[in-house]
């Protein structure tokens, strides 16, 4: 995937029976989305966004060349790209997903935790998902200030203070 786009939205499957599809925002403010147009399928097709109404969870939208449900339903699942430029510049303490997945954790001491895998948000604010050496499943880490309080992108690497008991004694590994 090219790293000069972000993902910012997914079909959720087709909205009614002329072409529209529920389309989920994964942006700040969710109607932005639309703004972004033309946006870019893994793929490489692009597709023009129309916002037409607010539904349950995300909107009904037109995608451009899409005018029948049948074409809207094989578009489940299909993430949305805009181009990193298109994007607002982000305050220095805030991240795009995207940049935060593949980078280094190491602890205040230095000893490498893992690497996130997955920027995870279930409703009460971002989580890492680390993996690395002595864990059987992803360590899920809080994304706050206390728990992270230095994400350096330059040098692909994020400090970390976990909670005790998070990540095993790396030490006797």
């Amino acid at each position: 995937m090219d790293d000069n786009l972000i993902c910012v939205g997914a079909v959720m499957g087709a909205f009614g029976v002329r072409g529209e599809v529920r389309l989920k925002s994964f942006c700040a403010d969710p109607s932005a989305i639309e703004t972004y147009s033309p946006l870019t399928t893994e793929s490489g097709k692009s597709y023009e966004v129309r916002l037409v109404r607010s539904v349950k969870s995300g909107f009904g939208a037109q995608l451009s060349g899409i005018d029948d449900k049948d074409a809207a339903d094989a578009l489940r699942g299909t993430k949305l790209y805009a181009k990193r430029d298109d994007l607002p510049t982000l305050p220095d303490d805030e991240y795009y997903h995207s940049d935060l997945i593949g980078l280094e954790v190491l602890d205040t001491g230095g000893i490498r935790l893992g690497k996130v895998i997955l920027v995870q948000d279930f409703g009460a604010g971002n989580i890492l998902e680390i993996a690395g050496k002595g864990l059987k499943e992803p360590a899920m880490l809080p994304f706050t200030l206390a728990n992270v309080p230095t994400v350096d992108l330059k040098a692909g690497k994020i400090i970390a203070d976990p909670p005790e008991g998070l990540f095993p004694d790396l030490t006797d590994i």
